[in-house]
């Protein structure tokens, strides 16, 4: 049965590196993997080096196994020689102890000729793992020397689209006009702002409106409207009367010369 706790951290560890990886900055990012390339490569050589240095000692080990050879072979030559010559004189205790000698010195002999069998398959060996390190060394090298290569093309990329990216916020900013800021008010907010306190000034007037003050208001500015109709009716009625009495008086004038006309005829005839 599988463990939720173990589940439940790998997947927050996978959401974490996720969250990581979109925010990191590319320039860091680019320098962390030539680091670590740096660091590959680095290990490869030291590995390379160690395969070589065996096998290098491995050619020490069998140069020395064979001058032992050689030597433990003139050695038992010698002995076998001497032990001829002490044999050919007669002596053959002296024949015995070269004989003796040289039968040592063919037991190493033996184990030097079986040591250097055994150094030779090594050595083939570690030729062949050197070989081997040497190539990977140099594949190595060469990708490390294309990373390398790519650093600055990479770099130039991520200035690039780190300009763009800035060059978008700053339009979106302009856009917005500070919509993601909230010290800086938006034209979306002032508008509502001022349309709520329209539609609360109109809310407020309208329960005004049906307050007993606001009749008492009305009724008053109602009588003041009727006292005030009232009284210009009156004024009309009073011109109307002046203007009346000025025509009457007019007519009387122009009525007043007519009769007058006759009796200066008449008064005119009279006169001799």
């Amino acid at each position: 049965m599988p463990n939720p706790f173990s589940k439940g951290w790998k997947y927050v560890m996978a959401s974490f590196d996720r969250k990581i990886d979109e925010n990191a900055d590319p320039k860091v990012q680019i320098q962390q993997a030539v680091d670590a390339a740096k660091s590959q490569h680095k290990q490869i050589t030291e590995q390379a080096a160690s395969i070589i240095g065996n096998k290098k000692q491995l050619e020490l080990q069998l140069d020395r196994l064979l001058k032992s050879q050689a030597e433990y072979q003139e050695k038992a030559r010698t002995a076998l020689q001497l032990a001829d010559k002490a044999a050919a004189e007669g002596n053959s205790a002296q024949a015995t102890e070269y004989t003796n000698t040289a039968e040592v010195v063919a037991s190493q002999l033996v184990t030097v000729e079986s040591e250097i069998e055994n150094t030779k398959v090594m050595y083939q060996q570690a030729t062949q793992a050197a070989e081997q390190a040497q190539e990977q060394q140099r594949q190595s090298e060469a990708r490390l020397t294309e990373q390398l290569a790519e650093v600055d093309k990479l770099n130039a990329q991520a200035d690039q689209a780190e300009m763009q990216r800035k060059s978008a916020q700053a339009m979106d900013s302009m856009n917005q006009l500070g919509l993601n800021d909230d010290n800086v008010p938006t034209l979306d907010g002032v508008r509502d702002k001022i349309e709520r306190r329209y539609a609360d000034a109109l809310g407020a007037q309208e329960l005004t409106q049906h307050t007993v003050q606001d009749r008492m208001a009305e009724i008053s500015t109602a009588g003041r409207d009727m006292a005030a109709a009232s009284k210009l009716d009156e004024i009309r009625a009073q011109m109307a009367g002046s203007k009346e009495l000025g025509s009457k008086k007019d007519t009387a004038e122009l009525e007043a010369p007519e009769q007058d006309a006759p009796q200066k005829g008449a008064s005119n005839e009279d006169t001799p």
